[in-house]
């Protein structure tokens, strides 16, 4: 049987002019109570975290474009199809690709780098990513931290720097006790790490190690990818992002190249985190080429 090559399928996923390629008319979008406020909404691509009160509606990330009207669906029978805020974790065009439909409503917020990217032509997997129409880019951006007081609660977005991307920003929801973490965190799974655009496997887990310093022992955290997910899920996720990270520090340093890291694989007890989309020899070379351009 045919499977699609490891780099096609990450193309489709994170490049909008690929994604548009798609068949999204059997995908459902399924909405998920997480506590307080927040709910989380599932589909394809990355995870949304949903703010539902007498203030209205706020997202955190929206996808594709072609599942907008699914998406907005969801909503309306959580409150309000109109979210009144849109807010992106990073600039991958499975998290920020329903924008220009959201951004006719809403406002959107992200970190500078975000808009940045968005506005201009990028270059990802060997495609040229377009920029997003007007509508689509955020028009509040920020460094380092914000706050948005909605629905009875703080919600407070924070950047921290060069790990997935170099745009990411983590939100919690002080009141719900909830965190979504963008792609700083595949639930049970390799991430992708994007080092062409500010992504680094050191930064990667420096910033999940904070979280896990940061974030209070009941809080529920959302992911970029994968199902709802507790402290001790991303306490598994950061032992393996240090443990795979060693290993091939470790490897380097005694001289094998990346033919030989890869024939020598990882421990078992990681085997099925490679079977995401993310596969082992990927998540390898991604660990090897973020280590050793330095």
């Amino acid at each position: 049987m045919y499977r699609k090559p490891a780099y096609l399928t990450l193309l489709l996923v994170l490049v909008p002019t690929a994604a548009a390629q798609q068949d999204f008319s059997g995908v459902e979008i399924k909405a998920t109570h997480v506590a307080g406020a927040v709910h989380m909404l599932e589909g394809r691509g990355g995870n949304i975290g949903v703010s539902v009160g007498s203030d209205g509606v706020l997202i955190v990330d929206d996808q594709f474009a072609p599942l907008a009207d699914k998406i907005k669906a969801a909503l309306g029978k959580l409150g309000s199809d109109k979210p009144r805020f849109i807010l992106n974790t990073h600039w991958h065009g499975d998290h920020t690709g329903g924008n220009p439909q959201f951004g006719r409503d809403g406002t959107i917020v992200a970190h500078t780098n975000v808009r940045n990217r968005l506005s201009t032509a990028q270059q990802l997997f060997g495609r040229t990513i377009d920029p997003l129409p007007k509508e689509g880019l955020p028009i509040i951006t920020f460094d380092e931290s914000l706050s948005i007081y909605f629905n009875d609660e703080e919600i407070r977005a924070f950047h921290l720097p060069h790990g997935h991307t170099d745009g990411d920003i983590v939100i919690v929801f002080t009141r719900s006790n909830v965190v979504h973490m963008g792609d700083l965190f595949f639930a049970g799974t390799f991430p992708f790490i994007d080092l062409d655009h500010g992504g680094d496997v050191e930064g990667y887990a420096k910033n999940v190690a904070r979280m896990i310093a940061d974030i209070r022992p009941d809080i529920k955290i959302i992911p970029g990818h994968g199902p709802l997910s507790t402290l001790d899920d991303l306490k598994k996720f950061h032992q393996m992002l240090a443990q795979t990270t060693d290993i091939v520090r470790t490897r380097i340093a005694a001289g094998k190249n990346l033919d030989q890291i890869k024939s020598e694989g990882l421990p078992e007890t990681w085997k099925t985190w490679g079977e995401g989309f993310i596969k082992t020899d990927q998540w390898l070379d991604t660990i090897h080429k973020s280590l050793t351009r330095k």
